[in-house]
């Protein structure tokens, strides 16, 4: 048995280079960033503060409310952020990317139901993995595959699994929660931020 999670820890990976080098979730959807969005929807699942995973020096200013927890295992990507998370607290967790604004509550708390079952639950998406690794409920046993697939140089975010029980919410399933294409939509580009603001009903700038 893996275990319930009784938390979520939020990614805040990537280097923003496309945004201009400003960190994505600092950046404003109608006067809340997006980081605060997430925080909400996170603390709201299971009634406790998330953690930041960050290795920005300036992190622990962008909530102080918040443990902020850097990579044990740097240069990993996605990878080193959910391994980050998984020692942080010793169990299982449920993982969010940062530039997310729209995940929800009701969505992460399903991410963990069936972790005292398997080791991986992942929600199908639209994107090109098919999956959404970074919306998804991670277990203990994670930790090991994910330190061999950072030492054999894979760091696929999915590329981990094949040695774990794997739960693939299917479309049916997340669509429950919403429109999946609103639910992973992710904040990578001045583009991607227009967009956020119109998902949001907010007026153009």
């Amino acid at each position: 048995m893996t275990g319930r999670p009784e938390r979520v820890a939020i990614l805040a990976g990537g280097r923003a280079s496309r945004m201009g080098g400003t960190p994505k979730g600092l950046l404003d959807i109608g006067g809340r960033r997006i980081l605060d969005r997430v925080v909400d929807a996170a603390a709201a699942a299971f009634g406790t503060p998330p953690i930041l995973v960050a290795n920005d020096p300036g992190a622990p200013s962008w909530r102080s409310d918040l443990v902020v927890v850097p990579d044990r295992i740097r240069e990993a990507g996605t990878l080193g952020g959910i391994h980050a998370a998984l020692t942080a607290v010793g169990g299982a967790i449920v993982c969010v990317a940062w530039d997310m604004p729209f995940v929800t509550a009701p969505l992460l708390r399903r991410l963990a139901d069936d972790l005292d079952q398997f080791d991986v639950v992942i929600p199908t998406s639209g994107g090109p993995r098919g999956v959404e690794p970074l919306c998804a409920g991670y277990g203990p046993a994670c930790r090991a595959p994910i330190e061999a697939a950072i030492r054999r140089g894979d760091h696929r975010a999915i590329g981990f699994h094949d040695t774990l029980r794997v739960a693939v919410l299917d479309p049916a399933v997340v669509a429950t929660f919403g429109d999946p294409t609103l639910l992973f939509f992710n904040v990578n580009t001045p583009e991607d931020l227009t967009e956020a603001e119109r998902l949001a009903g907010l007026p153009p700038r």
